[in-house]
C-alpha cells in the first residue's frame, strides 16, 4: 500500500479536466446510464449482450451459485462469428480490421473480409490436425496478425486457447502447456525485438522435451532464421493454412463454454490458469471497449500498445475491438526501435485517434524528453487511455499535455486478468477527469472498499481493500482445474465478495484511487509477477542457498524487483557483483526478461522471526529507502544493519 506522503498528495489533487463539449454531446454513454444500471443491473447487462449476434437467446441472464456465475445461461453464440463474419455479412467487409506494422518497417492492412478468409483457413487447418470443441491449443507468437487469426480460429472451433507471452522462457511455456493439457502449439521461427530476431521455435523445442502429449507444432515463418525441425510433428503455417478452403461454417457454443485460459502469477510458485468463458466475457469486453473509449468504429483508428500475451491484448486488441467492428493498429516492436519517436511516428502515419498504453511506457517517454513527441503530428488523437497500474499525477499531466495536446480526455482504467475487462474508469463524455484517479466504477459494477473486518467504508476519505460485491459478465469462471483454489484465492478473505488484492481509497470527492497490491504479487510494468516464482528461480541456481524477493518503488516501471540472496559459498567484492549479474540473467532464463530483478543484493543472512519466517516487510522498507519498522521479533536484529550496508546510497 502507498505510504502516508503519497496518500496526502492524493487527497490534495485539485485539478479537474471536463470532457470536450463535442465529445460530451456525442458520447456513446451518458450520465443517466449509471441510474439505469443501478435500478436494474441484470436488464442493463442483458441490453449489453444484445449488441452481439446470438444463435440462440439465453433463458436466464444470470445463474449465480456463489462464487460461480453462468451468464446468459442457455444462450448459444460463436465468438469468431461476432468478431468477423457478422461485419462482413452487414456489408462492412472492406473496412480495415487491422493495420499491422512490423518492427523492421514491413506492414500489412487486413480488412474484415480478408480476416474472415484467414480465420476460416486457420480453423480448417486446426480441424485437420484433429482439434475439436474443448481441445486446448497453446499459442506462443510475436505481435503479428497470425496471432489474432490463431485466437479467432480457436474460438471458431470452440477450442480454448492459452496464449503465452513471447518473452516467457521454455520452462514457463512448458508449465502452461502441461497444466491445461494443450495438444497443439502454434508458434513462429522468431520475432523482432529491438532490431534483432529473437527465437521462439527454439524455446518451444526445449519446452516440449517435457510435454510428450503435444501432437503438432504449427510454425509461422516470420524472421527466416534456421530452426530445428521434427518431421511428423512440426508443420509450416504457410504450407498447411494457406492451402485450406476460405469457407468454414461456424458452430455455436453454449454461453458458458470455455473460451481461453490465461495464466497469471499467484502467491505460490505455480501460476494460476484463469478461465474465461464465452458469452459473458465477449459481451463485457465489447461493451466496455465501446463505452470507455467512446468508440466510433466508422471513424476511429484505435491502438492498444499491449502484447496479445497479456489479458489487455485479449480484451482490448482482439475480442473487444473486433466485436465492435473497430479499425485497430497492431505493432510488433518496442517504442524505441529504430528510434525513440517510433510510437508517435505510427500515430502520425495511421492517424490514430485513440491510444491505450501503460503508465510505465508514459514514464519512459517522459525520460526521453518532451522534444521527441513534439516532432510528430499527433492532432488525430482524441482520447488517451492507461492500463496496468496506477498512474502518478505527474505522468498523467505529461501524457495529456505532450501526447494529447492538452485537449484529450484520459481514461485511467482499473481491472485484472480475472475480471475480463475494465471495472473502474472515468467515462470520457461524463466525468471531469482527475490526474491519477480511476474515478468511479462503471455502470453495472458494484465496487466497495472494505476495512480489515469486512465492513463497508464510507465513500469519502477512507482507504482499505477494494472488493466487488456483485457478479459481472466478464468475471472469470474459475481457476483451470482447481475450483477450490478459486474459492480460496478470491472469495475467502471477505465472504460473499470478490477481493481484488488491491488497496484503494475514496478521496474527499468520492473518487477512487488505486494504491497497489496488498499481497506478495509485484506489479512490474503492469505485469503481475509472484515473489515466490522469482524466489524459486533464484534458489534453483546452484550458488544460491536462500532468497527473498520484494517489490520496490520505481519511477519507470511502478514497481521493480529487488532480491536478497544468501550464497552457498560466501564471496565478496567484485565476486558478489559478478554473482548478482549472473543471477539476473538466470531469472530471465527461468521465467522471462520481465521478471529480471532490478537489484540483487548478496547478503550473509535474511531477517527472520524465531519461527523462521522471513520478514519481507522489513526488506520492503529498506528497498524503498524507508527506516525499517519494528525489528524486536527478529532472531538477530543486527542482520538489518548488515543488509542496510548493501543498499546503494542515493546521491
Amino acid at each position: 500500500m502507498s505510504d502516508d506522503a503519497t496518500l496526502d498528495d492524493l487527497l490534495h489533487e485539485t485539478r479537474r479536466f471536463p470532457p470536450p463539449e463535442d465529445l460530451a454531446a456525442n458520447a456513446n454513454v451518458t450520465a443517466d446510464v449509471y441510474e439505469t444500471a443501478a435500478h436494474g443491473p441484470l436488464a442493463f447487462w442483458e441490453q449489453a449482450a444484445r449488441r452481439l449476434t446470438w444463435a440462440q437467446e439465453w433463458e436466464q441472464v444470470l445463474d449465480w451459485q456463489p462464487p460461480f456465475a453462468r451468464w446468459f445461461a442457455g444462450g448459444r453464440i460463436n465468438v469468431a462469428h461476432n468478431c468477423v463474419d457478422r461485419h462482413v455479412e452487414a456489408g462492412r467487409g472492406d473496412r480495415v480490421a487491422l493495420h499491422w506494422e512490423g518492427e523492421p518497417g514491413d506492414s500489412r492492412t487486413i480488412t474484415y473480409a480478408q480476416l474472415r478468409r484467414e480465420v476460416c483457413q486457420a480453423a480448417n487447418a486446426l480441424a485437420g490436425l484433429g482439434v475439436s470443441a474443448g481441445d486446448r491449443v497453446a499459442i506462443y507468437l510475436p505481435m503479428i496478425p497470425e496471432t489474432v487469426v490463431a485466437m479467432l480460429a480457436c474460438a471458431r472451433l470452440g477450442a480454448p486457447h492459452t496464449v503465452v507471452f513471447g518473452g516467457f522462457s521454455a520452462d514457463s511455456l512448458r508449465s502452461r502447456i502441461l497444466d491445461c493439457d494443450a495438444r497443439i502449439v502454434i508458434t513462429a521461427d522468431g520475432g523482432y525485438r529491438r532490431g534483432a530476431a529473437s527465437g521462439l521455435k527454439t524455446n518451444v523445442d526445449e519446452a516440449l522435451k517435457g510435454c510428450p502429449d503435444v501432437r503438432n507444432v504449427l510454425v509461422v515463418q516470420r524472421t527466416g532464421q534456421d530452426v530445428a525441425w521434427q518431421d511428423g510433428r512440426d508443420i509450416w503455417w504457410h504450407d498447411l493454412v494457406e492451402s485450406q478452403s476460405t469457407e468454414h461454417a461456424a458452430d455455436s457454443f453454449d454461453s458458458d463454454h470455455p473460451l481461453f485460459v490465461l495464466y497469471t502469477s499467484g502467491t505460490t510458485a505455480k501460476p494460476k490458469g484463469i478461465l474465461h468463458t464465452t458469452g459473458g466475457y465477449l459481451a463485457f469486453a465489447a461493451w466496455t471497449h465501446w463505452a470507455v473509449f467512446d468508440l466510433k468504429p466508422a471513424n476511429d483508428v484505435y491502438w492498444c500498445t499491449a502484447d496479445v500475451g497479456w489479458v489487455t491484448g485479449h480484451s482490448y486488441i482482439v475480442y473487444g475491438p473486433l466485436a465492435n467492428g473497430a479499425t485497430s493498429l497492431m505493432y510488433e516492436g518496442t517504442p524505441d526501435t529504430p528510434h525513440r519517436g517510433r510510437w508517435w511516428e505510427l500515430v502520425e502515419k495511421y492517424r490514430v485517434s485513440i491510444i491505450y498504453t501503460a503508465p510505465t511506457a508514459i514514464r519512459t517517454c517522459m525520460k526521453w524528453g518532451d522534444d521527441v513527441p513534439a516532432e510528430f503530428d499527433l492532432t488525430s488523437l482524441r482520447l488517451l487511455g492507461t492500463v496496468g497500474e496506477p498512474i502518478n499525477p505527474e505522468a498523467w499531466m505529461w501524457y495529456r499535455e505532450h501526447i494529447g495536446g492538452d485537449r484529450c480526455p484520459i481514461v485511467d482504467t482499473w481491472w485484472q486478468t480475472e475480471t475480463g475487462g475494465i471495472l473502474i474508469s472515468p467515462l470520457p463524455g461524463v466525468h471531469a477527469c482527475k490526474p491519477g484517479s480511476a474515478m468511479r466504477p462503471l455502470p453495472g459494477i458494484a465496487a466497495e472498499i472494505y476495512d480489515d473486518h469486512g465492513e463497508v467504508l464510507p465513500r469519502r476519505d477512507a482507504g482499505g481493500y477494494l472488493v466487488l460485491t456483485a457478479p459481472w459478465p466478464g468475471m472469470m469462471k474459475t481457476i483451470w482445474g482447481d475450483d477450490e483454489r478459486y474459492r480460496e484465492v478470491y472469495w475467502s478473505r471477505f465472504p460473499g465478495a470478490y477481493f481484488a488484492g488491491d488497496g484503494a481509497k475514496w478521496d474527499s470527492d468520492g473518487d477512487i484511487w488505486l494504491l497497489g497490491r496488498v499481497d506478495d504479487v509485484m506489479n512490474i510494468s503492469g505485469h503481475r509477477i509472484s515473489t515466490t516464482e522469482v524466489e524459486s528461480a533464484l534458489v534453483s541456481h546452484p550458488q544460491v542457498a536462500e532468497a527473498a524477493v520484494v517489490g520496490a518503488p520505481d519511477p519507470t516501471t511502478g514497481q521493480a524487483i529487488v532480491a536478497f540472496v544468501i550464497p552457498r559459498i560466501a564471496d565478496g567484492g567484485t565476486e558478489e557483483a559478478g554473482l548478482a549479474a549472473h543471477l539476473r540473467d538466470h531469472v530471465a532464463k527461468e521465467i522471462g526478461p520481465i521478471a529480471k530483478p532490478r537489484q540483487i543484493l548478496v547478503v550473509p543472512e535474511l531477517p527472520k522471526t524465531r519461527s523462521g519466517k522471513i520478514m519481507r516487510r522489513l526488506l520492503r522498507d529498506i528497498s524503498a529507502n524507508r527506516e525499517p519498522g519494528d525489528v524486536t521479533t527478529l532472531t538477530d536484529s543486527s542482520v538489518m544493519d548488515q543488509i542496510k550496508e548493501k543498499i546503494p546510497t542515493e546521491d
